[in-house]
């Protein structure tokens, strides 16, 4: 059995009852894993939403489809680059030579969420210049979907037996078993984030109403999500480490270093939009 087909048991919750579907779904050419299969959902979910919801933006469902076309392969792009830079190490030969064709090898693993998000705002941000809408409008729409699909997508992680957090003994706490055939029991920290985006979801979701100006529904994603993001991130075990670089002596987390910058950026443009120059709904 391998490490991706080892059962899954939440001891504490359900005693010995163990979850032992495979990460593949179908044995195909590399393989179509449940992975892909979840991510794709939560895209089409998120997609029919912000098609439903674009009239309140000024927007036409034809907008957010074009849109999407775009940034969906954009996307993958930019967050198998992410994970590329930070994991460079893994991507070399004995030689120190990089292994150029191991860095687009994506179905051997190896995105990062925030490398999609960035390059994924980049493409709409060029789309919306290019076809002449708003771009936080556009932006604001798009959050939402996009809390469906990462709070659907974090179960193609548990499918695949990755992204989980350090030891725990908490009640909730997953047992998983190591590449070395060891049992640990750790947090299950991509149900932390499913949680926390399904939560956010409905939070912007009941706030749009509220609306001041183009661009706030995507300043309180940035806020909620980046929260989540330094605080999960703290747990996991897996994370892209900045370099060699290191505060106290400990290592630095890419994630939460960005997290903290992006949610610090967007409280000061939502103290200056809301108090400084405020908007009516």
């Amino acid at each position: 059995m391998s490490f991706s087909d080892a059962p899954i048991s939440f001891p504490g919750l359900f005693g010995d009852w163990q979850f032992t579907v495979p990460s593949k779904a179908l044995n195909i050419g590399n393989g179509i894993y449940w992975y892909g299969i979840i991510i794709a959902a939560g895209m089409l979910l998120g997609l029919y939403f912000c098609m439903k919801q674009a009239p309140k933006y000024g927007l036409s469902e034809d907008n957010i489809i074009d849109t999407v076309l775009w940034v969906i392969p954009f996307s993958i792009i930019g967050a198998r680059i992410y994970y590329v830079l930070f994991y460079l190490d893994l991507f070399r030969n004995s030689d120190g030579s990089i292994n150029w064709s191991s860095t687009y090898r994506i179905w051997d693993g190896g995105l990062a969420i925030y490398g999609g998000v960035i390059a994924g705002f980049l493409t709409a941000y060029l789309f919306s210049r290019r076809r002449k809408i708003s771009f936080w409008a556009l932006a604001d729409c798009c959050v939402q979907g996009l809390f469906i699909g990462q709070a659907i997508g974090r179960w193609g992680n548990f499918l695949n037996r990755e992204a989980f957090g350090s030891e725990t003994t908490l009640p909730w706490r997953m047992q998983l078993t190591t590449t070395a055939g060891e049992l640990v029991e750790v947090h299950p920290t991509f149900l932390y984030e499913s949680i926390w985006c399904l939560i956010g979801f409905v939070l912007l979701w009941r706030y749009v109403k509220k609306r001041r100006f183009d661009g706030e529904i995507t300043l309180l994603y940035v806020v909620w999500y980046g929260a989540e993001r330094f605080v999960v991130e703290g747990l996991r075990t897996d994370s892209l480490m900045l370099f060699d670089w290191t505060i106290a002596g400990q290592p630095i987390r890419v994630s939460q270093v960005l997290s903290l910058l992006l949610m610090i950026a967007a409280l000061a443009v939502l103290f200056y939009n809301i108090r400084l120059h405020p908007h009516k709904p």
